[in-house]
This record gives C-alpha cells, sequence and structure tokens, in this order.
C-alpha cells in the first residue's frame, strides 16, 4: 500500500507523518523506519521509529531513493513500514512523471516485501497525476 499525505507549505504534513509513524509503533509487529531530508524532527519520533537522514546521501532522482530504500529493506527483512517526509525534498530532480514512477516501484516493493509506504509531498491533491490523487489521503 502507498499513502500520500499532499498539500501545501505549513499545512501540517509533517506532523501528521509523525503522528503516523509514532502510532505504527503501538500497532504493528515490524520495524519502522523515517526517511527525511534533514534532522529537525528526529526527536518527535519514538525512539524505536529509525531515522534515516538524507543530507549525507545525494539523491538526485526517483531510481536513486528506490535504491536508496530497497538497500534499506535488504538489512531488515523485519520492516513493515517506511515514512518519508517531503519526498520532493529528499529528491532534488522531482516532478509528475517521476512521482508516477516512484509510486509504481513502491507498489512493487509492497507486493513482494509487505512494506506500507506513506510519505508527504508538497503539492496540493489537484495538481498530482489523476491516478496518484487516489491514493492521497
Amino acid at each position: 500500500m502507498v499513502q500520500i499525505i499532499a498539500g501545501g507549505k505549513g499545512q501540517g504534513k509533517t506532523k501528521t507523518l509523525i503522528n503516523m509513524a509514532n502510532e505504527a509503533v503501538d500497532t504493528t509487529d515490524g520495524n519502522i523506519v523515517f526517511i527525511d531530508d534533514d534532522r529537525r524532527h528526529m526527536y518527535d519520533l519514538k525512539h524505536a521509529v529509525r531515522f534515516v537522514d538524507t543530507t549525507t546521501f545525494p539523491l538526485s532522482n526517483y531510481r536513486e531513493l528506490v535504491g536508496f530504500i530497497c538497500g534499506i529493506l535488504s538489512q531488515n527483512s523485519d520492516i513493515t513500514e517506511i515514512f518519508i517526509d517531503g519526498v520532493n525534498n529528499v529528491i532534488k530532480n522531482f516532478d509528475n512523471d517521476a512521482l508516477i514512477k516512484l509510486v509504481n516501484k513502491m507498489e512493487f516493493l509492497n507486493r513482494e516485501n509487505g512494506v506500507k509506504f506513506i510519505f508527504t509531498i508538497n503539492s496540493f491533491k489537484q495538481d498530482l497525476p489523476e491516478n496518484i490523487q487516489k491514493m492521497v489521503i
């Protein structure tokens, strides 16, 4: 499953994502990963959430992010949910075409590994491709 929290800057997307990650700790038997492009919210997460800061990893496109996620998954087969804050900040070159390709790869990883993906994007729902809009929560 892939879920997207979309909206403009300052609309509470990150806070919602953090709350979802913290709640997942109490409801899943697996491990939770939270990927962000800075460390600002690291201490807002429960200790059981594995925090990954991407600032030292030059992720320039969706393929590199997918490879990065696959590397994380290859090291821990008990991951059940991955949260990504500001996917269009984590990836430097990002547009609707890249979003569609990224979501397709995440759906594949979900089917093969049972990992749920939830991420925020700085874009309004109506500006996203039609097939992506159905994933917005």
